[in-house]
Formats: structure tokens, C-alpha cells, sequence
């Protein structure tokens, strides 16, 4: 049985350095958004955190050996097209409807094969629990009827204002060759909208049976040994203070690693300061701070967020 701890919820939440967080814990591995796996690295061939192309990492290539006999023995497009078809916002209903059946057809096919990658990364890694922070509630629906997979889902959150006025940010996105990419931009109200539907899914895949735990973002950069020792705990690993030497003052030290995708942080390798990313409560636009906040106020509230009427309430906080 491979344990499979999903960073669930949505995307500049700060999941990868979660994800990298927990990868420096021994019995644990970290591999970034696996979903997107298939798409990045065997058809786009874009860098492992370990800095190689991916069908030029030694890691990714034991592991496409193990499950399928190489990755060239795939037949690449029909992976795609299940994945595409199945892993997507509009999937939701049907995944929901299947459970944690196998299902029939195409999403039996995909948790096949999904089983055989998860297999095949927990034994090229060693580990005990596999870090998986793809994010999307849709994937861990898909994971939740994978035979031989023991979900663990950790629901990452953070303060929808600073993570709307993150994806507003223009930021590189690492490729092998070829032009630069940048990672994709959301306006205020599309960017709500979107963190109310994946982090609302997200919760529902938690009361569904799913071993469920939440935490904060702005927790993990402040009390880093306390939030990781909970995940430790919600993952079935014991939570010994031995375990966190990599956590200094207000610092992580990151070793390299082998996520297939993610924020360009994961290339990140040393010391890491640890500190909240707060600039939207400064440089935030006063209209898109009222949207933001009245789209997503529940949540807010159930996050435990002080809604606020200022910048300056929000600092003293």
C-alpha cells in the first residue's frame, strides 16, 4: 500500500514549499503536482527539481521502468486523453457519483495506471508517504479508488486576498529549450471564483470518507515545527523533533529534490526564509480587494481570516 498525502486546495497557496518542506523529512518524498506529470515531463520534457530534463533524471527513469517497462511503452496520447477527460473542474459530478469505486471504463483505465506510478515511486524512493501537492480536488477524487493507494489529504489554505493578488503577478515558469513560459494570470473576480470552487471541493472530498486535515499557510510560516509535526500525525509518521533539524530561525534548509512540476521555487536549493508573503495588503488595488473579499468572505470566516476594512487594520493584525 503506498500512502499518498495530497496537498489539496489551489494554486499559490504556497503548496510547494509545503511540498518541499515535507520532502526534507526522512520517510518522506517529494515529487510536486504528479498530475502533471504526463503533459510536463514525458511529452514536454521540462526539468526535474533535481535540474535535469525529465527523461534525463535518473529518478523519473527507474520509475518508468518500473511501471510501465519505459516510458517510450506507453502509448502517450491515450494517457493524455484520459487524463484530460477525466482530471478536469467539469469531472467533479462524475468523480463524485463513482467514489471510492474503481469505476468503469476510461477512469478504471486511468487509476490503473495511476496505481502502477504510485507504486513505482514508492519503491524507486524508498519512502514511506508519497507527496503529491497537484492541488486540484478532481485528481484526489481520481486518486481516492486507486488500488493500492491510502489517501492522506491535507487541505493547504491561505488568505484568498494575497492569493488572488498572486496570480495578478507575472512569473517565469522554467522550461528546458524553446521561449520563455510564464505561468498563468486570473483577474480578481475569476481568481475568487476559483477559490471558492476548488477549496469548497476540496472540503466535500474530506467528508467523503478521505482522512482529512486543514492548515494555513501563514501557520506553516510561522510555527513550521507545530504544522509540520499535525501533517506528521495526519500521515500516519511520528512527529519527533529529531525529525525538523532542517528548520532554523525563520529558515528552511532544502535539499535538491525531484518534483516533476510546480511554482519555480522548487528549484530552490539551501537556505529558504520563511516569511509571509503579504504584499497585497499594501499594494493591492482598494476595488479588488472588495471583490476579492466579498467573494470569498465564507470562506474567509471559516478560515478564520479577519475580513478587515483596510490596509492598515490588516498590519496590526
Amino acid at each position: 500500500m503506498t500512502t499518498v498525502l495530497y496537498i489539496g486546495g489551489w494554486g499559490r497557496s504556497g503548496s510547494t514549499l509545503l511540498d518541499r518542506m515535507l520532502g526534507q523529512l526522512p520517510g518522506l518524498a517529494s515529487l510536486g503536482e504528479v498530475r502533471e506529470l504526463w503533459q510536463r515531463g514525458v511529452m514536454e520534457n521540462r526539468p526535474c527539481g533535481c535540474g535535469e530534463p525529465f527523461h534525463d533524471c535518473p529518478f523519473w527513469t527507474e520509475v518508468g521502468t518500473r511501471a510501465f517497462g519505459g516510458w517510450d511503452a506507453l502509448d502517450r496520447e491515450a494517457v493524455l486523453q484520459l487524463r484530460y477527460s477525466l482530471d478536469r473542474p467539469w469531472s467533479a459530478p462524475v468523480l463524485l457519483a463513482a467514489g471510492a469505486r474503481r469505476g468503469g471504463g476510461r477512469l478504471a483505465s486511468y487509476r490503473t495506471i495511476l496505481s502502477r506510478l504510485y507504486a513505482a515511486i514508492r519503491a524507486t524512493s524508498g519512502a514511506r508517504v508519497v507527496v503529491d501537492s497537484s492541488k486540484l480536488p478532481t485528481h484526489a477524487l481520481i486518486l481516492r479508488g486507486v488500488p493500492g493507494v491510502d489517501l492522506r489529504l491535507l487541505h493547504l489554505v491561505r488568505d484568498s486576498r494575497g492569493v488572488v493578488f498572486s496570480w495578478q503577478k507575472r512569473v517565469l515558469n522554467r522550461v528546458t529549450s524553446g521561449e520563455p513560459r510564464y505561468m498563468e494570470k486570473y483577474g480578481p473576480i475569476s481568481a475568487s471564483v476559483r477559490y471558492d470552487l476548488y477549496n469548497g471541493l476540496t472540503r466535500i472530498v474530506g467528508r467523503m470518507g478521505v482522512p482529512y486535515l486543514r492548515v494555513r499557510y501563514e501557520d506553516l510560516v510561522h510555527e513550521p515545527k507545530r504544522t509540520l509535526a499535525l501533517i506528521l500525525r495526519h500521515a500516519g509518521e511520528p512527529p519527533g523533533e529529531e525529525r525538523f533539524g532542517f528548520v532554523n530561525n525563520g529558515s528552511v534548509s532544502l535539499a535538491p529534490n525531484h518534483t516533476v512540476d510546480g511554482n519555480p521555487m522548487r528549484f530552490s536549493v539551501g537556505p529558504v526564509q520563511l516569511r509571509v508573503d503579504d504584499q497585497w495588503k499594501l499594494a493591492m488595488r482598494p476595488s479588488s480587494r472588495r471583490w476579492v473579499t466579498a467573494l470569498t468572505a465564507p470562506l474567509l470566516l471559516d478560515y478564520g481570516y479577519p475580513i478587515g476594512r483596510g490596509p492598515a487594520e490588516e498590519m496590526e493584525r
